[in-house]
């Protein structure tokens, strides 16, 4: 059995540790030139959500207490919000951001996949996300990659391939208006 819980301020140094244990474990990126470009890398796609955006953040605990599993999101418009400004693909697609502002990270540790527990994940951002007033969620990710399917069952739609640095991507939107979530 795994519960969702918030991240909470309290977290602990060794669920902090778990967690970026996690996500560096199911990044698809492994080798860095230093370990300022890996910290750099940490930073962009993990830290600042632990930072910034702590109050959005949930962990999947299994019964022994360890962390199967994180996500990281924020509530506000990633195209709009000065800490996202290196993500130049967002200039794309402001007026998707703009309807689908809230946005999310979630990773999984390898034994922990395929239970069902990211989509928990999901669906506990969702609900903070309409607390705070979010119409709709999205992620962008890799266009080939396997994860399109996970979000696909999750209730997210594709709405926009782009490129990025030479890689395709695609915006994926989930409405969370009244009447609109799965």
């Amino acid at each position: 059995m795994v519960r969702i819980e918030p991240l909470g301020d309290d977290a602990t140094p060794a669920t902090l540790a778990e967690i970026d244990r996690i996500f560096f474990a199911a990044s698809l990126r492994k080798t860095f030139a230093d370990t300022s470009e890996r910290e750099a890398f940490k930073e962009r796609w993990l830290g600042r959500y632990l930072v910034h955006d702590r109050a959005h953040a949930f962990v999947a605990r299994t019964e022994g207490g360890s962390v199967a599993g994180y996500l990281v999101g924020c509530v506000d418009d990633p195209a709009r919000a000065p800490r996202f400004q290196d993500h130049a693909y967002y200039a794309e697609v402001s007026d998707l951001a703009a309807r689908y502002p809230a946005h999310l990270h979630v990773n999984l540790d390898a034994g922990w996949r395929s239970r069902g527990i990211g989509g928990r994940l999901i669906e506990a951002f969702a609900s903070r996300a309409v607390q705070c007033g979010a119409g709709g969620v999205h992620i962008v990710t890799g266009a080939s990659a396997r994860n399109v399917n996970f979000y696909r069952r999750c209730g997210f739609e594709a709405l926009r391939e782009l490129n990025w640095m030479g890689s395709p991507l695609v915006f994926m939107g989930h409405d969370l208006r009244p009447g609109s979530l799965n």
